[in-house]
This record gives structure tokens, C-alpha cells and sequence, in this order.
């Protein structure tokens, strides 16, 4: 009998039963009221508490108003070079209590080069009681007993830190790995020797080689670095899927990118049904996790140590790159509204305060603060006013999936001029064969009923489409020369500037 299994499940639920009769009854704007309060109170002390007056914005009757108005709005860069530089260099309480142990480094899809994030012992505490909530919640699944006794695969980045003078800087999942629960340690695959491995391909191998020894009930990690995974032990082992070798796996966490133009490659790895769950750990905090296996949403944390701002993601609030404009309109989460996309601002316990962190997302319901990621603010093409969207290039890359019964594990587009007007140039990693001219014929096609402002700007500006069908390979390898294989590294769905020259350079130096 599985009695470490019949303890686990048990105390999961018993952790479960106070979660969920705090949810009930703790309202999410009163708890994002409180998650302020507390920000603010536990800041007033540092430079940037004191330069924002912090003690009087506590003094007033509407702290949350108090707090839009006298507190800008800032970016990476802003908030870099004004404040966190200072951080970096070991000076303490600069915007948060204390001195930065850790900084994050970014993944950097949007920007050239990584952003270095501070990573404090209260964000770290916030994101393992996140983690557990989300391990609580499974209690709800009715999983067999034996489940809770599997190994947990986390793919994530090297668990070996830089160490700068002043700092430790890595992966977010290498900081956090550092602080897993005792008790998850015999759970926690690939173990903490190859989890230390910096060298995606070595890391690679070794868990290839490790496979079989291995009992995995769940997988967590970026989609295009797991599916190489999986391919690569059902074909060393001569497996039909990966279900031969790892017969419990039932859960893959996926997170970072969007999940649905990956669902076709992923099903022909698998022999069982599996639970498809999605969440949401940036480098800035847990942000939200899916909660019930019903709705392909996630449930926004609203009461550990992060305070939620929005702005509606339109002409009026950024510019056609992406880039927020001065003085854009920001929306408390009383006044969002369902189905609008917003670029998500943070205030959180790391320091980070009204801080773009280059996300949108839309409330599919926001009186449960239930959300879908739409994509990233640089992510977005409207070099003429098409407005094109991440989430409509999604949508379009996974109906030509579907009609023509193909795999696209990878693409990205660029908008270009063209004569003297505009074209976009398409890219697809395609493994098997497709017309090129039919699929971009059927990606125009799909954004045109899926966006209105394509289909008026395709007559008017976009006079021109262009595409080439590539290896996915091809793909893996830029981002290898980039040095960002593996991890929680993401191709950018949209390329711009210097990144789609450097684009261009290595698609022409390739035989």
C-alpha cells in the first residue's frame, strides 16, 4: 500500500480546505487593497519610499488612488537606471527593505540582452506558498494515491548562480530551486547534480541517460525544451512513446508561451490521456496558475505580495513598437473589464513599483480574476494599424495545424517595408511537407476573420506576403548561438529592429 502517497494526498487536501474558505471569503479587491497596504508599509523606509512619499500615501483615505497618482509608472529600463542600478551595486533599502541577494536574469525574448531582476527572501516565500497552493490544488483532480509518490521533472535552468561581488545572479528557477520544501526533495527530478549543469546539451544528455531509473508523474517546463526531451529518450530507448518509459506520467505544467500551436506535436508522444495544466512564474513573481481543469484560464494570485495595475494595451497607451507612451491610463482591478486586452503593471516584494513587465493578458472573468497571457507588448505587429496581435498569430498558426493535419512547433514574423509600403515576412518550422504560397494563402486568409483592422490594412498597406518554410531545427539553433537554449528561453513570436537583421544574417550564413 502506498502509504507515503495516502499521507501526501491527505495533507493536500487538509491544506486545501483553509485555501479554499479563504478564497470564499477574502474578496480580490479588498485583498489587493490589503497586498498594497502591506507593500507600502513594509517600503516606507527605503530610498524609493521616502523619494515617493509612501508615509503620506498610507495617511490617505484611498490609498490606492494615493498611489497611481504620486507614483509613475516605469519600465525595465527606467526603473533600472534610476533605481535597482543602485541594488546591483550592494547599497540596501534602495526600493525594497534590506540588501538583493539575487537577481534574476531574463530571458530577454523582447530585448537583445538580459535584465537583471531582484529576486528577495519575500518574493521567494511568496512564490513557494504559490507553489504549494498549486500542488494543494490537485487534491481536487481525484488522482489515484500512488500519484503523489512520482517524480516531478522541472526542466528549468542551471541551479549554479553567478556570484558578482555583491550579488548571485542566474535562471528565476535556478534561485527558487534553492529554496524547495525538504520534503520535495525526493520528489524533485533531475536531481540537484544535473540541475547544476549550465550546458543545455549536456543537461540533455544526462537526463536522457537517467530516464529509465525514473518514475515521472509530472513534467514542468517550456514546451519546445520538453518536447526535445521526450523526443530524444523515445528514441534512444527505440519507445513507441514516452508512456513506455514513464507509464504514471499524467501532468505536464506548461508556462511562459502559449501551449495550443504545440498540442498536436506533443500528442504523438504520448499513449494515455494527459492534464494539460498552464501557469504563470515570471521573473518578477507568481502571477497566476489554471485551478480547474474545466477552463483553459488561469486564476490570478491576488493576496501574496503582488499588487495588480492594468493598461489597456491600444494606440492611445503604446506606440506601433511596443513602447509604453508618457503618461498612459491605468486601471485598478475593480475597473477591468472582460475581454480587453491590458499590459500588466506589477508592485510586488522584490521593489519592483507600477513596473511594465511586458506582458498582456485578458480577464475572462474578472469577478474570479480569471485571465488568459494574449502575448508580449514587443510582440505585437502594427507597422501600418493592423493591430495584429500574438494571440491572433496563434490562433492562425494553429488552424492551418488543424486543416492541414501538420506540426508547427516554431515560427515568428516581421513587418517590413516593401516598395512603398508594407509587407510581412513569415517564418514556420515545418518538419514535413506544406506549400509555402497555400500556407501563407491560409494564414491570410484566418487573420483577416480574425482581425479586422488586418483585413482592412491587407487591401490598403499591406500590399505583400512573404514566407519561408524552415527545419525547426533551424530555429533551436539560433537560439543556441543566441546562448539561450534551454531554460525558460522562448523564440520571440515577432521580430523587429537589430533582432530580425541578426535574423537575417544567420538564416543567410547557413549552407
Amino acid at each position: 500500500m502506498p502509504i507515503l502517497g495516502t499521507i501526501i494526498k491527505k495533507a493536500y487536501e487538509l491544506r486545501n480546505l483553509p485555501v479554499e474558505k479563504k478564497k470564499q471569503n477574502l474578496q480580490p479587491i479588498q485583498a489587493q487593497r490589503d497586498v498594497l497596504k502591506k507593500l507600502l508599509r513594509k517600503a516606507q523606509f527605503t530610498a524609493f519610499g521616502e523619494y515617493y512619499d509612501f508615509d503620506s500615501i498610507l495617511d490617505k483615505k484611498d490609498l490606492t488612488e494615493a498611489f497611481r497618482k504620486n507614483v509613475p509608472v516605469f519600465d525595465y529600463n527606467s526603473m533600472y537606471k534610476q533605481w535597482w542600478y543602485r541594488a546591483l551595486n550592494g547599497e540596501p533599502y534602495v526600493s525594497w527593505p534590506g540588501k538583493v541577494k539575487y537577481f534574476a536574469l531574463s530571458s530577454g525574448t523582447s530585448e537583445a540582452s538580459s535584465k537583471h531582476i531582484p529576486v528577495t527572501a519575500d518574493m521567494l516565500n511568496a512564490i513557494k506558498r504559490a507553489s504549494v497552493r498549486q500542488l494543494v490544488s490537485t487534491s481536487k483532480y481525484n488522482f489515484p494515491v500512488h500519484f503523489y509518490e512520482k517524480g516531478m521533472l522541472m526542466i528549468g535552468g542551471s541551479t549554479h548562480l553567478q556570484y558578482n561581488g555583491t550579488y548571485y545572479a542566474g535562471d528565476l528557477s535556478g534561485i527558487t530551486a534553492g529554496s524547495l520544501p525538504f520534503w520535495f526533495q525526493h520528489f524533485y527530478k533531475p536531481g540537484k547534480r544535473i540541475s547544476k549543469t549550465a550546458d543545455w546539451a549536456t543537461k540533455l544528455n544526462e537526463m536522457v541517460r537517467k530516464a529509465p531509473s525514473w518514475d515521472i508523474g509530472v513534467i514542468v517546463g517550456v514546451p519546445a525544451w520538453v518536447q526535445i526531451l521526450l523526443e530524444r529518450i523515445i528514441k534512444e530507448y527505440n519507445l513507441k512513446t514516452i508512456h513506455d518509459i514513464w507509464p504514471n506520467l499524467t501532468v505536464y505544467v506548461h508556462s511562459g508561451v502559449s501551449f495550443a500551436p504545440y498540442v498536436k506535436s506533443f500528442e504523438k508522444l504520448f499513449d494515455k490521456p494527459m492534464i494539460y495544466s498552464e501557469s504563470y512564474l515570471a521573473s518578477e513573481g507568481y502571477i497566476a496558475y489554471q485551478n480547474s481543469l474545466d477552463r483553459r484560464t488561469m486564476e490570478l494570485i491576488v493576496d501574496n505580495g503582488i499588487y495588480y495595475e492594468f493598461i489597456p494595451f491600444n494606440d492611445d497607451n503604446f506606440d506601433e513598437e511596443g513602447n509604453l507612451k508618457d503618461n498612459p491610463t491605468t486601471l485598478k482591478l475593480e475597473e477591468a473589464q472582460n475581454n480587453v486586452e491590458y499590459a500588466l503593471l506589477l508592485s510586488t516584494n522584490a521593489g519592483a513599483w507600477r513596473y511594465l513587465i511586458g506582458d498582456t493578458i485578458k480577464f475572462t472573468d474578472v469577478s474570479h480574476c480569471e485571465i488568459i497571457i494574449t502575448g508580449r507588448t514587443k510582440h505585437y505587429l502594427s507597422i501600418c494599424g493592423e493591430h495584429l496581435s500574438q494571440e491572433n498569430m496563434n490562433r492562425a498558426i494553429e488552424l492551418l495545424q488543424e486543416e492541414f493535419n501538420i506540426e508547427i512547433c516554431e515560427f515568428t514574423v516581421a513587418g517590413i517595408r516593401h516598395d512603398s509600403l508594407f509587407a510581412h515576412h513569415w517564418y514556420l518550422g515545418i518538419d514535413s511537407y506544406i506549400d509555402p504560397q497555400v500556407a501563407i494563402r491560409k494564414i491570410d486568409e484566418y487573420l483577416k476573420q480574425l482581425n479586422d483592422d488586418y483585413m482592412v490594412e491587407r487591401t490598403e498597406a499591406i500590399k505583400e506576403l512573404f514566407i519561408d518554410i524552415l527545419p525547426t531545427q533551424v530555429f533551436y539553433d539560433y537560439m543556441k548561438k543566441l546562448g539561450k537554449e534551454g531554460s525558460a528561453n522562448k523564440f520571440p513570436r515577432v521580430l523587429k529592429g537589430q533582432r530580425f537583421d541578426d535574423w537575417q544574417n544567420y538564416l543567410n550564413s547557413l549552407p
